[in-house]
This record gives C-alpha cells, structure tokens and sequence, in this order.
C-alpha cells in the first residue's frame, strides 16, 4: 500500500512545477483515491498533509483548493541585503483579508449576475452602488447624499479627474507644504502649478490660505485634515472651523483626501461643515486591498458634470466588476470587519515603532500606519535614506513630500503597513541602531 506521504510529494511537485496552480480546485477525495490507486482513508490522510504544508486550503461545501504562494519578506539585517524590506509604500494586509474578500464575491460570481457586473457602467454608477458607497463613506455622525456619489478606477485616478476639473492649466493650487508626493506628479501633468500653504502642530494654516489668495488667487485648495499623509496629525475642531470659515469667505473649493480617514472614523470630514465647498476624495485600496481599488468621489451639485466628464475624458472611470464588488462587500459587512481589523493592526504596529524607536523625535498618530521621524544630527534625510538602503530598508526622505523648492525637513516617513510584523519590528530596530551611529562610521563599515 502506498504511504500518504509519497502521494503528498507528487502532488507538492505538481504544485511547485505549476502544473496545478493557485486557486485549482482537487478532485473529490474518492475520485482522487481512485486515480491513485488508495484507499479512501489514504486520501483523507493525502488531503490532511496537503494542507498541513500549507499548499491547500479546505472550503465547507466547496472542496479542497491548490494555496497561492505565501508574501515573503527577509529580515533586516544583511549587508548587502538579499531583498528590500519596504517601508515607503503603505499597503495593509490582515490576515482575514482574502477569506473575507472570497466569501463576498462569491454571489458576484453566479453566471448571471457576472455577465451583468462585465457591462460598463458610466461614472455615476447605479443608485444601489452609490447608496453602498454613501454608507461606506458615513463617519463622526456624517452621510453623504448618494445622488452626488461619483466613481473613478481607482483613488489617483479620482483626483486627477477633480484636479483636471477645478483647477485649469497654469492655474494655482494651494497644497500643504509637506503632501501625498502623487499629488506633486498629477499637477504636473495637467500643468497646475502647486502652491505650498504653511502648516504647524495643528495642521494646514487658515492664515496661510488666505495670504496665498491675495498674493495670486487660488482655484482650490487640497488638503488631508484627517491622518494626514506623511505626518499623520489630524486638525482639531476648531481649526476645522477655522478652516472652513476662510474658505466660505473666500469662495474657494476645497478638494479633502480622506484616504487614510478610515483609521479615524469617529471624526467627520470637513465636508459635513462645507458641503456646497467640499469635494470628498477616498478610495479603497487601504481599506480593502491595493489590487482591487476603487475611487470615490463626493461633489457638490453644481460640480458634478464637470467632474464626471473629466472622468470620462480622461479613461478615469471604474470598471463596474469592482464597483459591484465593492457594493457587494459593503452591504454584508465586509468592510466593516476589515476596517475594524485593520485598525487594530495598525495599534499593533504603531506600538513596536514606540518601543524600536524609543527616545527619538517621532511624530505619530497611534492609530495611523505610518510616522514621521524627525532624525537626529549629524544625519542628514539623504544619506540616512541611503545608508538604511544599504541594509535592505527603503524608506522615503522628506524630499518626497516637499512642494516646489521649499527646503525639506530634516526627516523620513515610516510606512509601517507592508510588512510582516516580526520583519517590521526588525528593520525598525536596525534602523535606530543606524540613526545612533555616526554617519562616517556607515560610511566605512
């Protein structure tokens, strides 16, 4: 009789040969004794080791499927470094992810219904889908109106389409001083010359709006009031207030990424105190997954045409799979639970980049993904970016968030979601032992 665990080896070659690949669902398992030649129980015990070596995965009701591969990230601490540990873009994943992700599309995924979500849609969407997506939106007490609900393929594609929108060529936008770098790379692109607008403890400066203004106009102003990107401050109330008094009186619109807003979401966006000003911009590639986003945008009334032209000139729009998928995810509680786990995630993280990073000047949010590290003399932004490369850690300099030739801070943004927890406690010990060296002791390793 053959032993379970030979069979377990033809079928583990098979899967690293690509003969079955991610996702494949097995045969039953009498169907699979038979074409072996075992017994049944043989097959069980098969199936048992399949998923022991982590290259199946069980589904009740469904069947036996072939795993896909597990993310890798090596540890921090080899010179050269076999593999990057990325700390510059911010991607979370928790462990429930996938299987909640599955479960929900699993009624997409009827012949009918999937021949339906392959139609195009245009950028309004349906009134089922912005009603998922105003209820997706909904924190701190606010809602917005579905009828002015807008989807775009993903979150820099919806900015784009509101930059291209509000603000002509060669025409000025007030950003904060320290920016999302894309931001930078779209006003480029369409010919929008970026204005920075001074920031403190608080956040973007009232003032400083109103003194960009007189000194040449602005057609809008954009802005991260809450988990702001990189800094993570988020604006007390009554600089909120402040805010939106200065832009009522000024007549300016005000385009609010709320992206990573979903980390703080008892607070309401400055849309609930400005709606007839606000365009409200988010997507779902941090609350639900990079590879599968979507964008949304919330505009005032008399805005909406233009926008959603904007979105169909520029191939902007979303394919209506995911907006259906999205739509699907919302209403049986998906994004809730993933929003509530990756909350605590981020908590968890934000707690060993305390304990690694103890003693140095870092500012943060506890329930943000990423932290701002103000680095000590005698290093500078530059070659502490490139000394933590030589360790296999990339991280960006303050560079990349500076607007026009601003002199950039002397600091580093921490992305804390992408990798394992483990690696990132590592990477982020080796990089405090790095900022207590000199820089020509690195330098002469």
């Amino acid at each position: 009789m053959r032993d379970y665990r030979s069979v377990a080896d033809e079928v583990a070659a098979e899967i690293r040969s690509g003969a079955l690949k991610p996702g494949d669902r097995l045969p039953p398992q009498r169907a699979f004794a038979r074409r072996y030649g075992i017994a049944n129980s043989t097959a069980t015990r098969v199936y048992q080791e399949l998923g022991r070596r982590g290259l199946t995965v069980g589904e009740v009701g469904r069947g036996t499927f072939v795993r896909a591969a597990a993310p890798t990230d090596a540890p921090a601490l080899g010179e050269p470094a076999g593999s990057r540990i990325d700390l510059e873009f911010n991607y979370p994943v928790v462990p429930e992810q996938s299987a909640l992700l599955a479960a929900g599309l699993e009624g997409l995924l009827r012949a009918d219904v999937l021949q339906d979500a392959l139609r195009p849609i245009g950028p309004a969407g349906r009134p089922a889908a912005r009603e998922a997506a105003a209820d997706l939106l909904t924190r701190g007490g606010w809602r917005p109106d579905p009828t002015r609900v807008l989807f775009a393929g993903n979150g820099r594609q919806a900015l784009s389409a509101v930059f291209a929108a509000l603000v002509p060529p060669g025409a000025r936008l007030g950003v904060e001083e320290l920016t999302y770098p894309v931001v930078k790379a779209i006003a480029g692109r369409l010919g929008i010359t970026l204005v920075p607008l001074a920031m403190d403890d608080d956040g973007l400066v009232p003032e400083a709006v109103e003194e960009a203004h007189r000194a040449g106009g602005l057609h809008a102003v954009y802005a991260q009031p809450v988990v702001h990107n990189p800094l993570s401050l988020t604006m007390p109330e009554p600089r909120t207030h402040r805010l939106a008094e200065v832009l009522r009186r000024l007549d300016l619109p005000l385009i609010e990424d709320t992206i990573w807003a979903f980390l703080r979401d008892e607070l309401p966006p400055l849309a609930a105190l400005v709606p007839e000003r606000t365009v409200l911009v988010d997507s779902l590639s941090k609350r639900i997954a990079p590879g599968l986003s979507l964008g949304l945008v919330v505009a005032p009334g008399p805005l909406l045409d233009d926008i959603a032209a904007a979105l169909r000139s520029g191939g902007w729009t979303a394919q209506h799979f995911n907006v259906e998928a999205a739509a699907r995810w919302q209403r049986e509680g998906v994004v809730r639970r993933l929003v509530r786990a990756k909350q605590r995630d981020a908590a968890v993280r934000q707690e060993i980049a305390a304990r690694r990073l103890s003693g140095f000047a870092v500012r943060t949010d506890p329930r943000s993904y990423h932290c701002w590290w103000r680095l000590p003399r005698p290093w500078r932004a530059d070659t502490f970016v490139a000394a933590a490369a030589r360790y296999g850690i990339g991280v960006p300099p303050a560079a990349a968030f500076t607007v026009g030739d601003a002199h950039a801070p002397n600091a580093i943004r921490l992305g804390l979601a992408t990798p394992r927890t483990d690696t990132l406690s590592t990477a982020l010990a080796t990089l405090a032992r790095l900022a207590r060296s000199a820089p020509e002791d690195v330098a002469t390793d």
